[in-house]
């Protein structure tokens, strides 16, 4: 009777065991149904559960948001390890995860706490983790998380309450890896640098029009990566991703934008991402950047799911292709760092090309196109119920808008510390100029620009600009920045110096100051003295009378036209419309200095 109840007993207890294990590891989203996500607090004490339950996980704090609440990150690595040196030592690539962003996306942090919870407490998927280490960001916008509502997106099927696109400071941090204005993406930028990922993940959700597709993506495939890079993904990652989400359920598709918006028949397009987007950062750095896309119309649960299987499925091949995708990447650092790579004109902006399309299948739904009886518009009406496969145009080539050559370093002038600044944020090399220096240099001269007319992200960004360029010998004073071009960031670098780059530093409005004319003429000194140089400069009398007759504007404001005349005096201010940053076209003419790594902290 007594062996009979110790076995009763036993048995009780695992029994009690097996029941209360999962429950006690049931995330937030488990226990709602499949239902809602969890706040900062409980998603931060459940990243703390997995560190203190094993040993294999560890959470450190990358920085603190405006609002004072930490960024965590969480690193599993088979070994335990939490440095990126001993990691690659190992063998092992890094993947780094990141979720919400966008906190109303919140698919990536409930998807990536059940992975993690299997991985360590039911020992699933451990395979895939000897050739890869993963990083985990659960919430990078941790203030607009808890901005916390069931009203946080009209257009999206759940989660039952969310988080809010922007930052407390209303910045989007998706819009902001190059200039780098969130102390959110400062943070990250530091982290990002510090562990130089060799994968990326980015998990979103989109809005648009409805379609049969639960998980879409984006990859920069178009040409602006390393040529061996692009083939890797298009050859060797995409297609077998592609197989194993079909075969997990959710098959997926690229990014789904159309020409018209709402409108498939118009056909897709699909263009470069600037570098202010994720995947379009990490790609000018010569790394694979997936943009995950779940389909807002879905129920919130099977976006979980099917991000949970792109990331698993990633991890699948990456664990195959881990040390070709390291030899690739160190290949292309390499090669951007090589003189070689300066010798061709290099692209700094593309357009996606009209003229030039392919035919594919879609998954849509049926719809229909009516006139609005309220406002007079196109009203788009999708039946979800009713399935509709198109053969549409998809307009995917991307060419060259804009080509540079590019220099052999940059001089950014010491007064100009918010721009050195932004630099030494992404980790660029550069060193300080010890003494006053006279340099050659090519300058570019603006001859016009114009501005958006509202602000975007917080600034006045350029529309339109256009230069000339010149060469001059300038003095540059003492602490004055160099920044060599013979380094991997060299694509980075250009993005943000070269005027006309996609989402440049110009572009963002960092150099607005220079288009202010600060000293001016009175008219009434200028009447006389504008005379006396129509009958003593040759060729002044012709070049007055031409822009007259070009510009009405011109023509019929008597200060415009004083104005142009003090601008060909002594008098006239040689900084106005001359970007401070000197372009170093010969290598015997970059000055020597120490290279340092200038990350502030």
């Amino acid at each position: 009777m007594f062996k009979i109840l110790l076995t009763f007993l036993a048995f009780t207890g695992i029994h009690c065991l097996l029941i209360s294990q999962p429950t006690d590891w049931l995330t937030y989203y488990e226990k709602s149904g499949n239902l809602a996500t969890d706040r900062y607090a409980g998603s931060m004490a459940f990243t703390a559960q997995l560190d203190k339950f094993s040993s294999q996980i560890n959470v450190f704090s990358f920085g603190v948001s405006p609002e004072g609440r930490s960024l965590d990150c969480l690193i599993y690595d088979i070994d335990g390890l939490t440095k990126a040196s001993e990691i690659r030592a190992r063998g092992r690539i890094i993947l780094l995860v990141q979720a919400c962003i966008h906190p109303g996306e919140s698919e990536g942090k409930d998807a990536m706490f059940m992975l993690l919870r299997d991985l360590v407490v039911h020992k699933q998927n451990q395979e895939l983790f000897k050739h890869v280490s993963l990083l985990f960001i659960p919430i990078f916008n941790v203030d607009g998380h808890e901005r916390f509502s069931a009203w946080g997106r009209i257009n999206q099927n759940g989660p039952t309450e969310m988080g809010w696109r922007t930052t407390a400071q209303n910045l989007n941090l998706n819009r902001d890896y190059l200039k780098a204005d969130a102390p959110e993406m400062q943070a990250w930028l530091r982290l990002y640098h510090q562990w130089q990922p060799d994968f990326f993940i980015d998990t979103h959700t989109s809005d648009g029009a409805d379609y049969q597709y639960v998980i879409t993506y984006a990859l920069e495939t178009g040409g602006q990566m390393n040529q061996a890079l692009t083939h890797w993904q298009l050859t060797n990652y995409l297609p077998k991703l592609e197989k194993l989400m079909e075969k997990s359920g959710f098959p997926m598709f690229p990014y789904v934008s159309f020409r018209r918006w709402h409108d498939p028949r118009s056909g897709l397009i699909s263009g470069m991402a600037s570098p202010m987007f994720s995947q379009g950062y990490t790609a000018i750095r010569n790394r694979p950047g997936l943009l995950v896309e779940t389909h807002m119309l879905k129920p919130y649960h099977l976006r979980v799911e099917s991000t949970k299987e792109i990331i698993l499925n990633t991890l699948k091949v990456l664990d195959k292709e881990a040390s070709t995708l390291a030899g690739l990447i160190k290949a292309a650092d390499n090669n951007v760092a090589n003189p070689a790579f300066r010798e061709q004109d290099f692209a700094i902006r593309y357009t996606v090309d009209l003229t030039d399309s392919t035919m594919i299948p879609f998954k849509g739904v049926a719809y229909d196109i009516m006139k609005s009886d309220l406002t007079g518009g196109d009203w788009f009406v999708y039946d979800k119920e009713q399935p509709q496969d198109f053969i549409l145009p998809m307009f995917e080539k991307s060419k060259p808008a804009v080509r540079v050559k590019l220099p052999e370093a940059y001089v950014i002038p010491v007064a100009w510390q918010e721009v050195i600044y932004r630099l030494q944020l992404h980790g660029i090399e550069m060193f300080p100029l010890g003494t006053h220096t006279e340099i050659p240099v090519s300058t570019y001269v603006f001859k016009e620009v114009e501005w958006q007319k509202q602000p975007y992200e917080g600034r006045h960004r350029i529309n339109k600009i256009g230069y000339e360029s010149q060469d001059e010998r300038r003095v540059f004073p003492a602490g004055s920045m160099v920044v060599p071009m013979n380094q991997p960031l060299a694509q980075l670098i250009a993005y943000m110096l070269e005027p006309e780059a996609s989402g440049s530093l110009l572009e963002w409005g960092f150099f607005n100051i220079i288009f202010e004319q600060k000293e001016y003429a009175e008219t009434y000194v200028m009447e006389p003295l504008a005379r006396r140089m129509l009958d003593s400069i040759p060729g002044l009398k012709e070049a007055y009378e031409q822009k007259k007759a070009a510009d009405k504007t011109f023509a019929g404001s008597q200060w415009m036209q004083l104005n142009w005349f003090y601008s060909q005096t002594p008098w006239w201010d040689r900084q106005y419309m001359r970007y401070p940053v000197g372009r170093i076209m010969q290598a015997a003419s970059v000055p020597e200095g120490s290279i340092r790594l200038s990350r502030p902290d």
